[in-house]
């Protein structure tokens, strides 16, 4: 895999296919893999880029405390190596599509970069702040895991990420995630849910941004449950809304051809 240095920390990333540049950001406890099933269906048409966010993965985790901010920039570093190699390329856009944490980097990154994106996209995502509730809950999960460990954390926490059909039907789909999840420290855990606690409402950035935003919502949704979802589509100037009826928290895998022909249909009409 190819890598940067960020803050003398190696990040990795792939690239797959080629024409329109999309970047695909992973979520909280995930990796990039998490994007494997999209891979064929996007690359024909788009340059995917596909990085392991700091502490994940293959990448390194940084030496310090960390907001949706700081993610945002290695998401920038990224982005310059692959697709603003020269000068003659500095003013090409690319579309941001993040899932679950991913979506509020994404968001963090169109706060501040919003002239280089043509479009972004929300999966199983929010911009609204946790609430009370929300950050008392990521705090007893931070408890949990200083207590107990990466793996004993992850057995209680990833089957609530699917529907009561995806259970039922396809079990081993917990078993994959746990074993993408399992390889990330206890550290880098507490890091991204600190950052996602002290992240802020950043409903006004879909307020502000003109171009298309796209949201993939899952109606069995423990997360980021359907109603809070809905409630945001409307905020955009341009929305496109999709709803997994048969999707928790992981409609990439859940309903894989159904968000891959979502997928595919935004990245065509938002360049």
């Amino acid at each position: 895999m190819p890598q940067i240095s960020y803050e003398n920390k190696k990040i990795f990333y792939r690239v797959e296919g080629k024409g329109r540049p999309v970047l695909l950001l992973h979520g909280f406890a995930e990796d990039g893999r998490i994007w494997d099933k999209q891979i064929n269906a996007l690359k024909a048409s788009n340059l995917l880029i596909i990085p392991d966010l700091p502490g994940s993965g293959k990448s390194q985790m940084l030496d310090r405390p960390c907001t949706m901010k700081d993610y945002a920039e290695v998401v920038k570093a990224v982005a310059e190596e692959v697709i603003f190699k020269d000068q003659a390329e500095k003013e090409k856009q690319f579309c941001l599509i993040g899932h679950s944490m991913g979506g509020y980097i994404t968001l963090a990154f169109a706060e501040k970069y919003p002239h280089l994106l043509n479009s972004f996209g929300l999966f199983h995502s929010s911009a609204f702040a946790d609430t009370e509730e929300k950050k008392a809950t990521r705090r007893k999960g931070i408890a949990f895991i200083e207590k107990n460990g990466t793996e004993a954390f992850l057995k209680t926490s990833i089957p609530n990420l699917f529907s009561a059909k995806t259970k039922n039907q396809k079990p081993e789909m917990i078993s994959q995630l746990f074993e993408i999840a399992r390889t990330i420290s206890p550290e880098a855990l507490i890091q991204y849910y600190d950052a996602m606690i002290q992240r802020p409402d950043r409903t006004a950035i879909l307020r502000s941004f003109d171009k298309p935003v796209l949201f993939i919502i899952g109606k069995e949704d423990n997360a980021v449950p359907l109603q809070i979802s809905l409630s945001q589509c409307y905020i955009p100037a341009i929305s496109y809304v999709q709803i997994l009826e048969n999707s928790g928290h992981m409609g990439m895998w859940e309903e894989t051809e159904l968000s891959n022909s979502y997928l595919i249909n935004f990245c065509q009409l938002s360049f």
